[in-house]
């Protein structure tokens, strides 16, 4: 079989799908994405654009339930043009999930747990799926990214969510990554983990508890 890897591109594809879990909902754990709400209105007190990174993005919709927060956290504050200042990456391993996150269509039971009112402002329904608003798609940069070996860009993101995929890791890896999630981001800002997920290693007296229940934390100023 590795023979067969080595020499057939696509079969190494239908391998990382076979062993990647790729289960998420829009608003999923609704509890962190209350908290994340209030916190997020602050990134627009920066200058420049809001940057933002859901890694391990399975078929998007975290990184589109960011847009839709951002988005809101904008009109609350009066400036919804600020959404053109809003960058957020979406990126995984899979590519067959990339190019479901780029078309932004989603059957009825991705949006099981979000707000009724979300899902008649920012979705439309077409035949049997939903599809996302483009001013939110157009917020999101979906691209091929494997965090075991890729580099990670330093100091880059406001916010890096990277829930439920350190777990499939061993302890040196999760360190590893720990610290460059840590090193991505801008002094100030947070990471958001799985609920069963805790940083180890150096990276936890490099990052600040934020919301322990959570698992939010942040990169001091």
């Amino acid at each position: 079989y590795l023979e067969v890897l080595d020499g057939e591109p696509a079969e190494l594809e239908r391998l990382h799908a076979a062993l990647t879990i790729n289960v998420t909902r829009f608003f999923r754990n609704a509890e962190v994405w209350a908290s994340l709400a209030a916190m997020l209105p602050g990134l627009f007190e920066r200058p420049g654009d809001v940057r933002c990174w859901s890694a391990g993005c399975a078929s998007g919709e975290e990184a589109h339930t960011l847009a839709i927060l951002l988005a809101q956290a904008a009109e609350r504050l009066g400036r919804p043009e600020w959404l053109d200042r809003v960058r957020i990456e979406a990126t995984d391993i899979d590519r067959e999930s990339l190019e479901r996150t780029r078309a932004g269509r989603y059957r009825e039971a991705a949006l099981a747990e979000t707000p009724a009112a979300v899902v008649r402002r920012w979705f439309r329904a077409e035949g049997d799926t939903m599809v996302l608003d483009p001013a939110l798609r157009a917020r999101v940069e979906v691209r091929a990214h494997d965090l075991t070996g890729d580099p990670v860009p330093v100091g880059r993101y406001d916010l890096a969510a990277c829930r439920n995929v350190v777990i499939y890791f061993d302890r040196a890896m999760q360190e590893r990554l720990f610290n460059a999630l840590h090193d991505a981001l801008r002094p100030g800002g947070y990471l958001v983990l799985g609920k069963v997920e805790t940083l180890v290693g150096a990276a936890r007296e490099r990052l600040e508890l934020v919301d322990v229940r959570e698992r939010i934390y942040r990169r001091p100023a």
